[in-house]
């Protein structure tokens, strides 16, 4: 057995302030405080990391919707059973608030016997009876909806959880639905979700319903800075050769309260010997059974140091068995029992909603092909709780082996976690905010410019560690003008980071495109998606749009080089790489940082907030050209470089090379605005023969253009 390698990783260090855990007068946390400020809108939509009291939110606004509002019923919609019951009954009153949450126990149709299906019928009596809150599931909605018509829902709260299931897709019924509500008027709607990543990178909302809603977000360095308990995540990806079972004990630790996943039967990480002889395979390399205990179904394992393990299998077939197990889990009575159980083996469970404080580890065998999923998982490691000081995502991988067949399968699954390494990173930093740099800037109110303070002729930046943000001033940067940009450049920079990372050709280009210039990625590639995601932009927003989201990308990327090791060289490959260096492509020394072996720091804590402002000192005028000068996957293929062998690795950079495909007529054009743009600033067209690779690459363009041009006058 051999210890697996790791590719690009995450660790990050909190203050553990204990802000997000404290209660106001109205026992409402930070989070919750902040929704209920927006309680009287009609569509509130509440993005916020798993954990941080969504549910009570919802509770708190839907009360007052009840009693204050007008609104007749409120009904709140889940994706599974299991979820709901985090909306069971709370005394609200005790902790402040004015009133009480309570469900009938016939209203919550989550708890209720019977099919989906068979339940449309408690969801008309419900509308016409005098309960007040009903719980269902999405899809018992849709059922009701498809039935009886949206006019009977009138004067009522939908309160969707887990937002992230609807689609603007027309073939999702439930966002189809919830267009009708919102074109009726009629009712109110409180959307709430811990990732909005969809995994098929869809829209959640049309971006004209998504106008509709005021937002309300929480990040996931406010809700991890201000716990009480937990200082540090960690978050690996590793390879590992041979069966997975032969490496699992690499990386996992039973002295840890851990969950993990096993990979789904058909994936290329099965053993193919059956999920249940998986899981006994498992508790072997635990340690010696002991049997069954019999009030709670768990599995009994002694270790070899004497500690005897208490294994919840939630993969076994049998439903009485399964059926004990999860009853067990859910006992309130050991809720705060940090014994009641060490390890929980799932397949297809203990993801999203799942609640177990006490879990120290989330690993995950297998890539997960959303990073929906993946985020959600890591919700189910990222509680607060005593004693928990550190907690971590683990996901092995089977390695690319140059010699299968499925090498390009194996490929892909790298490149996915790759996507939700740079993606995590984005999630856990502090929120960026962007400013050009001009004579008339001026500081913002509550934020910290260092110990000289803010300076008028130079790039200023400054962190407000209570809301977790940065303001960047950043020479040349494009302002958004209409709502709707500054919108997205406040709220949906990471939604719009998200689709560039997940966009397949960029990724694999990024990485081993050895002919690659970082404007390509950063101008054209991020200029495509932003434009395919926001048409109704107009041209100028756009340009906005992806200038912020990718100086919040390269800045995250090199704030994290410096914060993890300036005195290791990092500083100098990065200082290279903006001042020196012509080209980015993955083959040349300045295109890559220097490998390290993972775990790099980023998001809270001092280093990483010393590491952007480092950077940026380091840098003097930090500008928009200079942040398209770089590649955002540098980093990324130093450590995979480092991770994979040179055979593999070849062999990887030989399938993209295969796939790699001329220019369109839709990148060309973008390539002739940027020379058009280049034209306006030097007074000449790019060239051809440039020494410059971007300048070369517009130049290019604009002959492909004149090309399609002179052959279209020909017929």
């Amino acid at each position: 057995m051999s210890k697996p390698n790791t590719i690009p990783s995450v660790s990050v260090t909190y203050a553990a302030n204990g802000r997000s855990t404290q209660a106001n007068e109205l026992g409402m946390r930070t989070m919750q405080e902040r929704a209920y400020e927006k309680r009287g809108e009609q569509y509130l939509l509440i993005k916020s990391p798993p954990a941080s009291g969504k549910s009570r939110a919802l509770m708190f606004i839907a009360l007052d919707k009840l009693h204050n509002q007008g609104i007749k019923k409120a009904i709140i919609v889940v994706p599974e059973k299991s979820i709901g019951a985090s909306f069971n009954d709370e005394p609200l009153s005790q902790a402040g608030f004015y009133w009480d949450w309570q469900v009938g126990a016939q209203w919550n149709l989550c708890n209720a016997p019977g099919e989906d299906g068979g339940k449309v019928n408690s969801v008309k009596a419900f509308l016409d009876g005098d309960g007040r809150i009903l719980v269902t599931t999405h899809a018992t909605l849709r059922f009701a909806v498809d039935k009886w018509g949206i006019e009977p829902f009138d004067q009522c709260l939908l309160a969707v959880d887990e937002f992230h299931h609807v689609s603007a897709n027309p073939d999702n019924k439930l966002g189809v639905h919830l267009g009708q509500f919102m074109a009726r008027g009629k009712v109110h709607i409180v959307a709430m979700t811990g990732s909005y990543f969809r995994g098929d990178a869809e829209a959640v909302l049309s971006p004209e319903d998504e106008a509709q809603f005021e937002t309300v977000t929480y990040t996931y360095y406010e809700q991890l800075n201000g716990y009480q308990y937990l200082k540090t995540f960690d978050m690996g990806y590793y390879f590992y050769a041979g069966p997975y079972l032969d490496e699992i004990t690499a990386v996992l630790d039973t002295r840890l309260k851990t969950i993990i996943h096993i990979p789904n039967v058909n994936s290329r990480e099965s053993t193919q010997r059956g999920k249940t002889t998986e899981v006994s395979e498992i508790l072997d390399t635990l340690g010696q059974w002991q049997g069954k205990d019999p009030v709670t179904g768990f599995d009994l394992v002694a270790c070899a140091d004497g500690r005897l393990l208490r294994v919840a299998d939630l993969v076994d077939d049998g439903p009485e068995r399964h059926s004990k197990v999860l009853t067990a889990l859910k006992d309130p009575a050991h809720k705060h029992d940090r014994d009641h159980v060490d390890i929980i083996i799932a397949l297809g469970m203990a993801k999203e909603g799942f609640d177990w404080i006490w879990c120290e580890h989330a690993l995950t065998i297998g890539y997960r092909s959303s990073l929906t999923e993946i985020i959600q998982i890591i919700g189910r490691a990222t509680r607060d709780a005593p004693g928990k000081t550190r907690t971590r995502f683990t996901n092995l991988i089977a390695e690319p082996d140059a010699a299968e067949a499925k090498v390009t399968d194996a490929v892909n699954d790298t490149l996915k976690a790759i996507a939700a390494s740079l993606l995590m990173e984005q999630v856990l930093t502090p929120k960026f905010n962007f400013t050009p740099k001009h004579p008339q800037a001026l500081p913002l109110a509550g934020f910290d410019y260092g110990a000289e303070g803010y300076q008028p002729t130079a790039n200023n930046i400054g962190i407000n560690e209570d809301t977790g943000q940065f303001h960047i001033e950043i020479k040349g940067l494009a302002e958004p003008k209409s709502s709707a940009a500054q919108r997205i450049c406040q709220n949906d920079l990471n939604e719009v980071i998200a689709s560039f990372v997940q966009d397949k050709t960029t990724l694999e280009r990024g990485l081993f495109d050895t002919e690659m210039v970082a404007e390509e990625l950063t101008q054209v590639r991020m200029g495509k998606i932003v434009k395919d995601k926001y048409p109704e932009l107009d041209a100028e927003d756009q340009e906005a749009v992806r200038q912020h989201a990718i100086a919040a990308l390269n800045l995250t990327q090199q704030a994290k080089q410096f914060a993890h090791g300036f005195a290791n060289g990092f500083a100098s490959g990065v200082l290279d790489e903006l001042n020196n260096a012509p080209n980015n492509a993955p083959n040349s020394e300045a295109g890559h940082a220097p490998a390290h072996d993972g775990g790099a720091p980023v998001g809270g804590g001092m280093a990483f907030i010393q590491g952007v402002r480092k950077y940026a000192m380091d840098v003097r005028d930090l500008d928009i050209d200079l942040i398209d000068h770089i590649n955002p996957f540098s980093a990324a293929y130093a450590i995979l470089a480092k991770a994979m062998d040179e055979a593999t690795l070849r062999q990887v950079q030989a399938i993209i090379a295969g796939k790699r495909v001329n220019l369109t007529p839709e990148e060309a054009r973008e390539l002739a605005r940027r020379a058009l743009k280049f034209k306006q600033e030097r007074g000449r067209l790019p060239e051809l023969t440039a020494a410059d690779p971007w300048e070369k690459r517009m130049a290019e363009g604009v002959a492909f253009l004149m090309r399609m041009k002179a052959e279209a006058a020909r017929g």
